[in-house]
């Protein structure tokens, strides 16, 4: 386990179940588009989808002030396997408390690998995170 690590266990949180129960007036269509069970496995690929939540120090601001500008071009450089990104605030004009990340990656250990290289994991920034398995259930493309 890398240093600044949780220690908690990854949770498989993309198997979805039958979904809410319908009303007596409501008709269900099965369409391919919306095959939960495939749209959440990738069995047939050779990477995973993995969330990844980042902790902040508490009271590092200024660290990640000093930090920020290497932290972007770092992120900037990981379009291959970092699909979103970004910090997490208590409202909007506060100091960031950590991060949130989409990553996709073979395995744990490429995502722990990857985090490690961050300059906010390297430069301390970082309390901890927790890495969780991600399915995406929808099946349009995200895009912001």
């Amino acid at each position: 386990m890398l240093a600044g690590s949780t220690g908690k266990h990854i949770v498989n949180a993309g198997r979805l179940g039958s979904g809410p129960a319908l009303g007596p007036n409501t008709k269900r269509t099965e369409m391919s588009s919306h095959d939960f069970a495939t749209l959440t496995s990738n069995a047939h690929e050779d990477w995973t989808l993995f969330a990844v939540r980042f902790h902040d120090k508490p009271g590092a601001g200024e660290l990640r002030k000093e930090l920020l500008q290497a932290h972007l071009e770092w992120v900037a450089a990981q379009g291959d396997s970092l699909r979103a990104a970004g910090s997490l605030r208590e409202s909007p004009e506060d100091t960031p408390v950590g991060g949130l990340w989409v990553v996709r990656a073979p395995s744990k250990a490429a995502v722990e690998a990857l985090i490690a290289t961050d300059p906010f994991t390297a430069g301390g920034l970082r309390a901890g995170w927790d890495i969780f398995y991600w399915s995406k259930a929808l099946p349009r493309p995200v895009s912001f």
